[in-house]
């Protein structure tokens, strides 16, 4: 079957719609990244259809991610080769919680917030509600800058100061906030150093 027959059968839909989603979305590498919510957007999908895709896409990367024996993330380098595939090509500022383990193998990448192509609103709480989950003991924390470069805003710092705040009252201390911009990363911690 074809791209545009097993996305129909997806789906649920013709043929039709099916390629007009390809098309809006930018082809499926872009569709696999799309939220449910963009794709509800496009004609004939609805609330319903775009989930079950976005639910299809997900578990195909959960099912990928189960083959693969847990990487350890030695420094921001290792998160920039995890997230980059992620956020290419995205439009929006995406904010990602990753947990790891006392030896820094990561448990799991969570999206925590999407945004628009200027920010991120981002809430202590939405990012470590799955770092509880996942029993986390410490956490990175990464999102993206969709147009300009890697380095961090004021907001940024601000941003990261308060995470790191939270994490040592929930006993989950935030060791970095890398941000991703055209291929290129920042590292707060070592950005910032001390100063934080």
């Amino acid at each position: 079957m074809s791209d545009l027959d097993l996305l129909a059968q997806l789906a649920g839909t013709a043929s039709e719609v099916a390629a007009r989603l390809l098309v809006h979305t930018g082809g499926l590498a872009a569709l696999s990244r799309a939220s449910r919510h963009e794709l509800a957007r496009v004609r004939g999908i609805g609330v319903a259809r775009a989930a079950r895709i976005a639910a299809a896409f997900e578990l195909g990367r959960r099912a990928l991610a189960a083959h693969e024996p847990r990487p350890a993330i030695a420094g921001p380098a290792d998160v920039a080769r995890l997230l980059h595939p992620r956020v290419a090509g995205l439009h929006q500022e995406v904010f990602f919680a990753l947990g790891i383990d006392v030896r820094n193998g990561l448990l799991d990448i969570v999206e925590v917030a999407r945004g628009s192509v200027h920010g991120v609103e981002v809430h202590p709480r939405e990012v470590f509600r799955p770092l509880v989950r996942m029993e986390a003991s410490g956490a990175i924390v990464a999102h993206n800058h969709p147009t300009g470069t890697a380095s961090p805003s004021h907001e940024d710092l601000e941003l990261t100061r308060r995470l790191r705040e939270v994490g040592i009252l929930v006993g989950i201390p935030v060791v970095d906030h890398v941000v991703l911009a055209n291929g290129d990363y920042c590292s707060i911690a070592e950005y910032a150093g001390a100063t934080m």
